[in-house]
């Protein structure tokens, strides 16, 4: 494809006009990619976005556990690697090319003189960032990082939440001395002489009420057993997902080091990389 054919397709160029579009092309080189030929990696600091001219190339990340997902393949006519020619920031994916592919590469200096010449041409430009944005921060909500006493909150039902309060009341030293109070005052009311007994000696009435209140706090107290065993699942879960993000972005250091330090010797003189 032309590289006027492809600014007059591209979303982010679509509603600059033919003088701006013409002068833009001037900005763009040329470059020629062998089939499995990286275009860059992730981490990489990136200076310039690209145009498939022919070929096709793809746009891939690494999951949390290491394994690679394939974001786009882009064929010609189509645009990748934008983002850092806004901000200059490091390459969020990875670009190989899978087959003999001419990319048309688009200098991020050439690009903010064009703009510093033409500000209305930002526009454009603005509109478009702006609605990859909103779909990039409806993907962040949905996988930004769960706290797991909200999620249980959210899906408990009415009964598992008056579990949870029994099982914690039950379980301290305010209910133990009413059941103390309760049970003594039972017992020496039904032994003074002189005073109707309404449940007299061997308590039959207290055993059978002491039996229920052990047999339904028993459900409450295995019903908010398993709440808290679904909370403990939840957070181990949170816990791998956190650790195993992490032990990724120490991979993804070494692997920027990796890529400078190549970077540097490479630029060296060959006596010095000693």
């Amino acid at each position: 494809m032309k590289t006027s054919e492809i600014l007059e397709n591209a979303s982010l160029f679509k509603l600059l006009d033919e003088r701006q579009r013409s002068e833009l092309e001037r900005e763009f080189e040329r470059r020629e990619y062998a089939p499995g030929e990286t275009v860059f990696s992730i981490g990489e600091p990136g200076d310039a976005m690209y145009f498939v001219g022919t070929g096709c190339v793809e746009l891939s990340v690494k999951d949390n556990t290491g394994a690679k997902i394939v974001l786009a393949n882009a064929g010609p006519g189509e645009e990748f690697g934008e983002l850092s020619l806004f901000d200059g920031g490091a390459r969020t994916a990875s670009a190989v090319s899978t087959e003999s592919s001419t990319l048309l590469v688009l200098d991020r200096d050439g690009f903010l003189q064009f703009l510093r010449r033409h500000p209305d041409a930002s526009l454009s430009l603005l509109n478009t960032m702006g609605q990859r944005m909103r779909s990039t921060d409806e993907l962040l909500r949905r996988h930004a990082a769960r706290n797991i006493n909200e999620e249980l909150a959210i899906i408990s039902t009415p009964v598992e939440r008056v579990a949870d309060v029994i099982a914690a009341f039950s379980g301290s030293i305010t209910f133990l001395l009413l059941n103390a109070a309760w049970f003594a005052f039972w017992i020496i009311w039904n032994m003074l002489p002189g005073v109707r007994h309404f449940d007299p000696y061997p308590f039959g009435f207290l055993t059978m009420m002491v039996s229920l209140e052990a047999i339904f706090l028993s459900i409450f107290v295995l019903v908010s057993q398993n709440r808290q065993a679904a909370k403990d699942r939840l957070r181990a879960d949170a816990e791998y997902e956190v650790n195993l993000k992490a032990e990724l972005e120490v991979a993804h250091l070494h692997e920027k080091m990796d890529f400078l330090t190549e970077e540097l010797l490479a630029r060296l003189p060959r006596p010095e990389r000693h």
